[in-house]
């Protein structure tokens, strides 16, 4: 067995990574949570939509940064290692590994599921959505697993074909939505009859931070690209501003399509609802295949970096039995016994997900909780060390780089935590318990007899 992962992937890859995993079920998903968020107020929604995106442009610039110096295994995972320590290192890839990536995976196989059942007129917490969501990890994790070299090409192809229902309705939901006076109404009225939350730009940011994620997973696939100091750092700038740009243009043509008090009502329906105004019931539902297309690229994409995350912690020999999952199969070059696990996590997840979410009564208790939105705040407040010691040891880079550049990283991700502590307030607190609990797990597995970090 080989334990070398083989430099297989482009920057056209790398920037379809970033596009493709960002771009796909969020959008769509959250459009409908920031407009109620917002109460239906279009400027406000529009603000929100921008927060987040900055977030995700400043921190995604750091890394970019940090990838110009430090090429390993694990992305973030050697930023954590390089700049504060092994330990620290092994703690963000264990919560990569055991909440983060199988979290995210494990929704937006849900979503992509969702939006399948919808075309078909499924209940979407029914029992073929759900046992859609799992057929959908199953084969993402396959793919990934047996034909890395196909799953990087999905990965181009699946980006292109999401970009189109967002081009064509940002930019004839706009023309129409002014031809008509829809748009202008959104923007100047605000929806009756609708509870606001009492911190509706907070509560809205948090959402779209949902809908922002997924960039940081191109940095898995470092050790697989060519000339990874060159093309990680021109995929995650690139790549993250250009989500921003189409994501506050499409939110614009969808406020064009219909007015907003249809579009909160409509539920999982309103996305198709406004498809299908602008474009017929025909191009709307052809539009909309497109949409779960778009879904399952990003599940892809988060697939590929939910198969490495045990590698990232076996490749340094620490964690769980690191002998087992730093092995990377000589047919695939991939670390098959790490995707496994990987498919595996997410698949517990996926049921957490519908306990806490879906099912009739919460099967968790007090401990249910949204595993779309709160993982990805917890990673935000963990990027904050790794900012802080940018500006304290990269004493050779310039005072942009060093002192400028990490300390806005640090209040974009100091304001992502504050925004979901005032907007999702006791869940905040139930969530760090399960966070305690299962970071002091991994403590326990942390396997110092093999450190070697």
């Amino acid at each position: 067995m080989n334990e070398g992962l083989e430099k297989r992937y482009g920057l056209l890859t790398a920037i379809a990574m970033v596009v493709g995993i960002v771009i796909g079920s969020g959008v769509f998903f959250k459009a409908e949570k920031v407009l109620i968020a917002t109460g239906g107020n279009l400027p406000l929604g529009i603000l929100a939509w921008f927060l987040g995106g900055l977030v995700m442009i400043i921190c995604a610039y750091n890394f970019a940064i940090m990838a110009t110096k430090h090429e390993k295994a694990g992305g973030v995972v050697d930023y954590a290692e390089m700049l504060v320590g092994p330990k620290y290192a092994y703690f963000f890839a264990w919560f990569a590994a055991v909440i983060y990536f199988p979290a995210m995976t494990s929704v937006v196989a849900w979503v992509a599921a969702r939006y399948f059942g919808v075309l078909m007129g499924w209940e979407i917490v029914g029992p073929q959505v759900m046992t859609l969501a799992g057929l959908f990890l199953v084969g993402s994790y396959v793919v990934n697993a047996l034909a890395p070299k196909l799953a990087g090409k999905l990965q181009v192809s699946t980006t292109v074909a999401k970009l189109i229902p967002l081009f064509l309705m940002a930019i004839f939901g706009t023309i129409f939505g002014l031809k008509n006076g829809i748009l202008v109404k959104n923007f100047t009225t605000v929806a009756t009859h609708v509870f606001v939350n009492e911190n509706p730009l907070f509560t809205a940011v948090v959402g779209t931070c949902f809908a922002y994620e997924g960039w940081i997973c191109a940095t898995s696939i470092n050790a697989e690209l060519q000339d990874a100091k060159r093309n990680l750092p021109l995929a995650l700038i690139f790549g993250s501003a250009f989500v921003v740009l189409v994501y506050m243009l499409y939110y614009i043509g969808l406020a064009g399509a219909v007015e907003n008090e249809i579009m909160m009502a409509g539920g999982e329906t309103g996305a198709k609802l406004a498809f299908s105004t602008v474009f017929t019931e025909f191009g709307g539902t052809m539009l909309f295949v497109f949409v779960v297309i778009s879904c399952l690229g990003t599940l892809n994409g988060l697939m590929m970096a939910c198969t490495r995350a045990f590698y990232a912690m076996g490749s340094r020999d620490v964690g769980p039995m690191p002998h087992v999952f730093k092995v990377v199969d000589d047919m695939t070059k991939m670390p098959t016994n790490s995707a496994l696990i990987g498919v595996m996590m997410a698949m517990i997840w996926l049921t957490y997900f519908y306990g806490a979410n879906l099912a009739p009564v919460a099967w968790f208790g007090i401990f249910s909780f949204d595993s779309s939105e709160l993982p990805i705040v917890t990673i935000y407040a963990m990027y904050i060390p790794i900012f802080a010691m940018q500006i304290m040891r990269e004493k050779e880079m310039s005072m942009f780089h060093r002192i400028i550049a990490p300390l806005l990283g640090i209040i974009a991700s100091a304001f992502m935590v504050l925004a979901a502590i005032v907007s999702l307030k006791k869940a905040v607190l139930y969530y760090l318990i399960m966070y305690a609990v299962i970071m002091a797990i991994g403590m326990l597995l942390k396997n110092y007899k093999h450190e070697k970090m």
